[in-house]
């Protein structure tokens, strides 16, 4: 059976700045140096390998990147604009058109500039304002930019950063966590009033079994969805998790395949995610979806899986105009450093050698063909 998906579908990976790029100074390195984790160092040094990096990603049929703008290189100081930094991410985007790839570009992944943690980061109300005048001054200086996400999972980083107090600024607070949260909404809401040609944010929501799913549901997968959706073009939806509720216990999952991560893998959750979505009458790019498999076993069924229930939601009338596999590269996974491999390309981090794993090549005939045989 062949599912042919819509025309001018966009078929891609994603990448993150701190996670591939290397040689970055943010509040996550010095985090990184001050607790004792791994740390991210030079990463994948894509900073310096993008082109050969895009020359895979051509060759494997993708037609569109998602990659973000490491703010703390932009703004290092408070208003002291890097112009050369720019350059950079000029000169990447354009590495992109040349290849047929279309950008997706995420302004904030997570990371801050240092002055800005020292501020309070999030917590703090001026940061709103100052994020806004970053976003300003690169969606002025990179016009040539069509599709924009503001904020990639704000409901992750706050759940991880201040209310389980696991990543920085390590915070347990119940308060703060919803202050940064509202804070997160906010800076969305301004920015979008600042001429871009597509704006969205990348939401992860996950599919909820058992009789929390109402408030789950509404919490986790659409409060901040419905704050800000009078401000976005378009959802980028980030899934990865299947939650079954037994009792007042969460992810009773039955883990009968699961990722190196211990994460349960299970595709049919997307189709019902996207079914969520569909109220929202926006069209949904799914700008994350992937899988830790360093011996590559699962990832080609993962994909495959994931895009037949994607197909089915389509035909139920939920407008899906892009699919990007999380990651591209094998990359620093934030607290737990290097271990986990999510990457179509495998990474040697003592030589950078890249090697595309065999998934990325069944992906690749998925991208070119735009259709699926199940």
């Amino acid at each position: 059976m062949r599912l042919e998906f819509p025309k001018k579908f966009l078929w891609g990976a994603a990448t993150s700045a701190h996670q591939v790029e290397g040689g970055n100074h943010n509040d996550w390195t010095e985090w990184e140096k001050t607790t004792g984790h791994e740390e991210s160092g030079r990463a994948c040094d894509h900073y310096n390998r993008f082109r050969d990096d895009f020359d895979i990603a051509k060759f494997l049929g993708h037609n569109a990147h998602r990659f973000s703008i490491e703010w703390s290189r932009i703004e290092p100081e408070e208003g002291r604009w890097d112009e050369k930094e720019i350059a950079h991410y000029q000169e990447v985007i354009n590495a992109l058109r040349e290849r047929g790839i279309e950008p997706f570009v995420t302004l904030w992944h997570w990371t801050l500039p240092v002055w800005v943690a020292e501020q309070g980061g999030w917590e703090n109300k001026k940061t709103i304002d100052d994020f806004a005048r970053y976003v300003d001054k690169i969606v002025r200086s990179l016009k040539s930019v069509v599709y924009w996400i503001t904020l990639n999972e704000p409901e992750i980083y706050t759940t991880n950063s201040y209310l389980r107090g696991k990543w920085p600024p390590q915070k347990k607070s119940f308060f703060k966590f919803l202050k940064v949260y509202n804070n997160l909404a906010e800076a969305h809401i301004k920015c979008s009033k600042l001429g871009f040609q597509q704006i969205g944010i990348a939401k992860n929501n996950s599919y909820f079994e058992g009789w929390l799913v109402p408030v789950l549901n509404y919490f986790w997968n659409n409060w901040f969805l419905n704050k800000i959706k009078n401000h976005q073009n378009f959802i980028g939806l980030n899934y990865y998790f299947h939650n079954r509720i037994k009792g007042f216990k969460l992810n009773q999952n039955e883990n009968k395949e699961t990722s190196d991560m211990g994460w349960e893998i299970y595709p049919e959750g997307i189709y019902y995610v996207l079914k969520n979505l569909k109220k929202y009458q926006k069209p949904v790019y799914i700008t994350e979806n992937g899988v830790a498999d360093v011996q590559d076993i699962h990832r080609e069924k993962f994909i495959k899986e994931h895009l037949r229930y994607a197909h089915k939601a389509i035909q139920e009338g939920v407008d899906v105009r892009g699919y990007f596999y999380w990651s591209l590269l094998d990359n620093f996974e934030w607290d737990k450093g290097f271990w986990p491999r999510f990457g179509l390309v495998e990474v040697d981090y003592k030589t950078m050698e890249r090697k595309i794993r065999k998934s990325a090549l069944e992906y690749a005939k998925i991208a070119r063909e735009n259709g699926l045989e199940i």
